[in-house]
């Protein structure tokens, strides 16, 4: 029997369609990454640039914040965390940058102790992909534990500088994430279909792809890794496991910001 239109108008979308929605929503959480990583490989085939490459990235990431604040793309609450994730970033790097873990070895003006500013917009990046997908996907966190996950996402920062001296946590800590979040779940909306997925399984699958964009990132010269100076080569996957435990810095910054509650979304791009 063929269904009215009028009815079919309240039927749920097919899981398909809502996958392929849920896809949407995250390239379009993705947009200032997607733009960022855009203007790193067309700034590499720019020939004769009247300033260093690493300068020029540094006006072109300050643009492309200003274009969302103004669009309403992102609040002026998803900017502050963003620019939080940008000094956090960046003191990361100076530290790594220090003991040899990667470089980037072409000149620059704003550029101090070998990192240049814009390296701070990578990880500004991955803040307004969080801020973005909070708003696009209307997310909330169902028994979530702010302070242990910010004690552990705490240790988990300082352990990326400190396993150059002592012993690696990084397994004790991977653990001590689970149990952080074990119980946490991440309610989000595809198509007015309410949802949800174990907070965990958010920092293995954005961990995946961070280290997928990594890849990318490190083949348009957007930073180098000691064996990558003399020819690309890919990014190892211990890399993958790295990410999926530094996201949790960037989302305890975000779920601080929001008070872990669903939030009124930024006009949507």
């Amino acid at each position: 029997m063929t269904l009215p239109r009028d009815s079919l108008a309240g039927l749920p979308a097919s899981p398909l369609r809502q996958l392929l929605d849920f896809g949407w929503s995250q390239t379009r959480a993705c947009a200032f990454a997607i733009a960022l990583l855009s203007g790193v490989a067309v700034s590499t085939l720019l020939p004769g640039l009247p300033i260093a490459r690493y300068d020029l990235l540094v006006v072109y990431g300050v643009l492309l914040t200003l274009l969302f604040w103004s669009r309403g793309w992102e609040s002026g609450r998803d900017v502050a965390v963003i620019a939080v994730c940008h000094v956090v970033g960046l003191a990361f790097e100076l530290v790594k940058v220090s003991l040899g873990s990667w470089s980037y070895p072409e000149p620059a003006v704003l550029k101090f102790a070998g990192v240049p500013l814009y390296g701070g917009f990578l990880y500004a990046a991955v803040g307004s992909y969080v801020c973005r997908a909070w708003h696009l996907l209307d997310l909330e966190l169902v028994r979530y534990r702010p302070r242990a996950m910010a004690l552990v996402a705490a240790a988990v920062y300082a352990n990326f500088f400190t396993h150059h001296w002592l012993p690696d946590l990084r397994w004790p800590l991977a653990a001590l994430l689970l149990a952080a979040t074990a119980g946490t779940w991440v309610r989000f909306t595809v198509r007015g279909v309410r949802r949800r997925h174990p907070l965990a399984l958010s920092f293995v699958l954005i961990g995946f792809f961070l280290w997928l964009a990594e890849n990318l990132a490190t083949y348009v010269g957007a930073w180098r890794y000691p064996y990558q100076l003399h020819g690309w080569q890919p990014v190892g996957p211990e890399k993958f496991g790295a990410w999926a435990l530094l996201i949790s810095v960037t989302f305890v910054l975000a779920a601080l910001a929001f008070n872990g509650r669903r939030t009124a979304p930024a006009t949507r791009a």
